[in-house]
């Protein structure tokens, strides 16, 4: 028998340099097929499941500012990014026989349908994988907030922060050797010693309405079922 699952919603935060794959820009179209296949086999299990994806492969609206262009504007750019990365994934998935539903939260009715929390409610009860787009459609926040905002909105018992490395460390396991992972923390504990695991607006969020966070390397093949199973190499934080 399959194992059984803990959680029966869930969102799923893709950090957009993900999709980058090992290019240097854009989105890898093999990194973004094998994404798509880990997403369509949680589905699969019959678990409703939304979505928000940065769009750190294609533009960061903080790099830009200060450089000639207002900060609010260079931010604006940064939601179209994430739009991008939305459809991409939308299409991707479609390609695995998953429904699946583009909402932004900047109305661009052409491409997408504007964010309507109750319409996104009754997309996750008919089976469909809801993308949430353009982060809250206003300047100064990253992803992370939004993440945490609709994981709480849709009603989700967790969110699940897919990311490049398998968990959070002491320090960055890229640049220092000797860092080590951390099997569970509490929120407080990602705020008082300043982890950087997301925006300190997004954890409280996640702190004050009890919603755990696991944080996975979505890089590897069947990785997120495993997690999602209890299984491989995470960080829980709750």
């Amino acid at each position: 028998m399959p194992k059984p699952l803990p959680y029966k919603k869930i969102l799923l935060k893709v950090s957009g340099e993900v999709l980058m794959g090992d290019s240097a820009f854009g989105i890898d179209p093999t990194t973004l097929a094998r994404v798509a296949e880990d997403i369509a086999e949680v589905v699969k299990t019959g678990v409703e499941l939304c979505l928000v994806v940065g769009g750190g492969n294609i533009f960061r609206g903080v790099s830009l500012a200060g450089h000639g262009v207002e900060r609010a504007t260079a931010d604006y750019m940064g939601m179209l990014a994430t739009v991008l990365n939305a459809l991409a994934l939308q299409g991707a998935l479609e390609n695995k026989g998953i429904y699946t539903r583009v909402m932004s939260a900047i109305p661009m009715e052409a491409v997408c349908e504007p964010y309507i929390r109750r319409r996104a409610i009754r997309h996750l009860e008919k089976g469909r994988v809801v993308i949430f787009a353009a982060g809250l459609g206003a300047p100064y926040f990253t992803t992370d907030t939004p993440a945490a905002l609709r994981s709480i909105e849709m009603g989700c018992e967790a969110l699940f922060k897919g990311t490049s490395v398998d968990g959070v460390y002491t320090a960055d396991p890229k640049k220092d050797p000797t860092a080590t992972r951390y099997d569970t923390l509490s929120h407080q504990d990602v705020l008082t010693r300043d982890l950087k695991l997301m925006d300190a607006s997004a954890i409280s969020l996640m702190r004050d309405n009890k919603i755990p966070i696991v944080v996975f390397s979505i890089r590897e093949r069947g990785n997120f079922l495993k997690v999602l199973q209890g299984e491989g190499v995470h960080t829980t934080i709750t």
